[in-house]
């Protein structure tokens, strides 16, 4: 399958504005809460975006920053920035601090959009920031601030997108920042178009009929695709809600809005598990549901499964290759697997000398396709070792089986040399989560007083104290090879998470 755009080609018409081309215009958008809006509104509510932006000053391949919790106005400040020709710069509303101070002078965003209840960090920070114009607040006012929620509200509801070409950046995402700082994974125009036509269109089969609903929020490239631009390339229905998600929230919104589709994580497949224990719960609008952004362990898998009876589809994407190319399929699902390549990409497994390894062999995997972003800012040695010629080299540790379907084995850059033998943390966390006293956990490599590097397991579990923790050695002794136990356990109200709500094993590792 291939998949090409026109020189000439921005992705907010491709995603929005043709849908009224198309006589969709009336069809509902957006959802949230008990508020509906229709594409038209959308359209006019980017087009404001766009017009009040364009009199601050803000030019083509500028950079602004959207810090808003979902909504409408997320949307239409994402579709307006684009309109313009800037770049969209996406960011967790709820980042502390020092972490804004970071985006802040990395991204040298010219202005950022915030809600006023989310506002202080931004404001707070934004003093010492050499390149930023200012906060604007959107749903509300900021005093000292430009009163560009009115200037919006009361906008000219035209606007002519600027002319950009496919290959123009368009959307700043990031890393998940698990062992660092955030890099700025920079994704043109056509990648988006791209990734929609091969999988979401190709192997998903979103349509109109479809209502979409995310567990991630929007800042995150896996929800931003199939909880926004997916179902928008359709004329399908996204469902919002700005509310934390938890188990009873979600609950609550499926109950609400009866979603086709379901974007889920593992984490919170885990718990959705869980809570569905004590209460009923009814999926029958959906279709599907999706899991990407961590590995899925296949005991949770199963857990979803023998639960709700919903096809579960797992999949893995970066993003640098913006979103999904392994994905499984509905009705044609691997439990314990990635699945297959999304038709439009091609997938190879190198060993370390970079030699394709047989089916059956773990190594690493690369990938190509045209939706490869164009660098990682101001990392050109990042950017060169990851990036080879039309390759991405992603460094997960993979398997192809003879089915076709790819296993994740762990990240190449997290594996431990444990007893002279090299061990996958996943494969110990696997382990640790078939106990039922284990919630979540995490193993990272641990430097003991002889200077030897052994794992050391982080876990959320229900009565935590030293015989558990004996009664989990044993219990991973008994399924795994011995050098795999954890030598440390240490049990913790919640393992830290990133600003993309990844699990931070740089964080743990400094515990």
């Amino acid at each position: 399958m291939t998949f090409s755009v026109p020189e000439q080609f921005n992705m907010a018409h491709y995603f929005l504005d043709a849908r009224i081309e198309e006589g969709m215009g009336d069809c509902v958008a957006i959802r949230c809460g008990d508020s509906s809006w229709t594409y038209e509104e959308i359209q006019q509510q980017a087009n404001r975006f766009a017009n009040t932006l364009s009199r601050l000053g803000v030019r083509p391949e500028e950079r602004v920053a959207i810090g808003l919790p979902d909504g409408a106005d997320w949307v239409g400040a994402f579709f307006g920035i684009l309109k313009l020709g800037a770049v969209v710069v996406m960011l967790n509303p709820y980042l502390k601090p020092e972490e804004i101070e970071y985006f802040y002078e990395y991204t040298r965003c010219r202005w950022v959009l915030v809600h006023p209840d989310l506002a202080e960090g931004f404001v707070d920070r934004a003093s010492g920031s050499r390149h930023l114009h200012g906060v604007l607040a959107v749903g509300g006012d900021l005093d000292g601030s430009p009163r560009f929620e009115k200037e919006v509200r009361d906008g000219d509801e035209r606007f002519e997108n600027f002319p950009t070409h496919a290959d123009d950046p368009a959307v700043w995402l990031f890393s998940g920042g698990t062992t660092g700082k955030p890099k700025a994974v920079v994704q043109a125009h056509t990648s988006f178009a791209n990734t929609t036509e091969c999988y979401a269109k190709g192997v998903i089969g979103y349509g109109s009929d479809d209502t979409t609903l995310s567990i991630p929020k929007l800042y995150f490239g896996y929800a931003t695709g199939s909880n926004l631009l997916f179902p928008f390339s359709v004329g399908a229905t996204v469902a919002l809600f700005p509310e934390r998600s938890t188990s009873e929230e979600v609950f609550r919104q499926i109950e609400a809005h009866q979603p086709t589709i379901l974007i889920n994580v593992p984490t919170m497949i885990g718990r959705m598990v869980e809570a569905a224990r004590d209460q009923s719960v009814s999926f029958d609008s959906l279709r599907l549901a999706t899991s990407a952004g961590e590995a899925l362990p296949l005991e949770i898998h199963e857990a979803w499964s023998e639960t709700f009876g919903i096809e579960l589809l797992d999949g893995l994407g970066t993003a640098e290759m913006w979103h999904i190319f392994l994905s499984n399929r509905p009705g044609d699902v691997h439990p314990g697997t990635l699945g297959k390549v999304v038709p439009g990409f091609e997938v190879v497994v190198r060993d370390e000398n970079e030699n394709c390894v047989s089916a059956g062999e773990v190594g690493v995997m690369w990938v190509r396709g045209n939706s490869r972003a164009i660098q990682y800012w101001q990392k050109s040695d990042r950017t060169q070792h990851a990036f080879r010629g039309e390759w991405y080299v992603t460094g997960d540790l993979v398997l192809e089986d003879e089915n076709g379907c790819y296993s994740h084995h762990g990240r190449a850059d997290e594996m431990l040399k444990v007893s002279g033998k090299w061990l996958a943390p996943q494969e110990v966390e696997g382990c640790l989560l078939q106990h039922p006293a284990v919630h979540e956990c995490a193993v990272v490599g641990w430097k003991g007083e002889d200077g030897l590097i052994t794992p050391k397991a982080f876990l959320v579990a229900d009565g935590a104290d030293s015989d558990l923790a004996a009664e989990l050695k044993a219990f991973v002794k008994e399924r795994l090879e011995t050098y795999k136990h954890p030598r440390e356990i240490e049990f913790v109200e919640a393992l830290p998470r990133t600003h993309l709500g990844k699990v931070a094993r740089g964080a743990l590792r400094n515990i």
